[in-house]
């Protein structure tokens, strides 16, 4: 029985797909660049539109009184930390104990399900977010910090609780096997040892879902946007917020209000890619720790 020599030379199939391989290389990068260029020309725009309107004041002071120029943003910039705080403290535990419930104890029909849920909460329209906390908590009573925040942990938590159930699924399984043979109960193993090991990775997810969350609009134009011009920290009332402030500033038809607006939106830029950074930083020094 004679069999054909096998030949190394590349037939028409393989020259086919080494340039389809090309192509699609080429598209990608090409892709990419086009993104990383929009992130430059946004940022690049923002940044020469709002430069001049920064100084200590606008950190530090209130907003101008009507007729006068100058003035901050600081009133702004102690509500917005307010209302992002009351939403952290909500959804960052709820976020967490439903990765936890997916990870550790859900059977696999209710964890699909709950991650369904997860993923269409996580699309849902913030602006959708904004009339049912509208209705559910401003109607009748008045606009607070608290519906805000209500209203941004919603936002917030299938980012909080997506991000945790896969740093949980990063811990190795030989650590629960290894302290289920010592005889440690579950639930002691889920809190003493899993979730301190995932514990890099939810810090992560927390911080991305905050960046997130800070800077969305349509929730806080129904929760929180009748405000005084003046530092609060009630939550009970409406907080200044710097969001619902660059639109308020933006429909003035005052160039210096439009610089002012420039300027918070770059506040607000820079806090969103300084937060991202720190989340990237944060989860590659998880993934570093579970691979060693």
């Amino acid at each position: 029985m004679s069999s054909q020599p096998l030949s190394l030379r590349p037939t028409g199939n393989l020259r086919r797909r080494k340039a389809v391989n090309r192509v699609m290389e080429g598209l990608a990068t090409v892709a990419a660049i086009v993104a990383v260029a929009l992130l430059l020309v946004v940022v690049i725009s923002v940044a020469r539109r709002g430069w001049s309107a920064l100084s200590l004041d606008f950190f530090t002071k209130e907003p101008p009184l009507f007729g006068q120029t100058g003035g901050g943003i600081a009133p702004a910039i102690v509500g917005t930390a307010i209302i992002v705080g009351i939403a952290t403290i909500i959804a960052l535990p709820v976020g967490v104990l439903v990765a936890l419930f997916l990870t550790e104890f859900a059977d696999r029909r209710s964890a699909q399900l709950i991650r369904l849920a997860l993923d269409l909460l996580n699309g849902l329209p913030s602006i959708v977010i904004g009339v049912f906390i509208f209705g559910l908590l401003v109607v009748g009573h008045q606009q607070s910090g608290y519906a805000a925040g209500i209203a941004l942990s919603i936002i917030m938590l299938p980012l909080v609780a997506r991000a945790s159930q896969e740093a949980l699924q990063l811990v190795p399984r030989h650590q629960r096997e290894g302290a289920a043979a010592l005889g440690v109960s579950r639930w002691r193993t889920t809190l003493g040892i899993v979730l301190p090991a995932a514990l890099g990775g939810i810090l992560t997810g927390t911080i991305l879902a905050v960046a997130r969350a800070a800077g969305e609009t349509a929730p806080l134009l129904f929760t929180s946007s009748i405000f005084a011009n003046q530092v609060s920290t009630d939550p009970t009332h409406a907080l200044a917020n710097i969001p619902v402030t660059i639109f308020t500033l933006s429909e003035s038809p005052s160039p210096d209000d439009h610089a002012r607006a420039w300027a918070a939106a770059l506040v607000l830029m820079g806090f969103v890619l300084l937060t991202s950074l720190i989340g990237r930083a944060l989860l590659a020094n998880s993934r570093r720790r579970s691979r060693a």
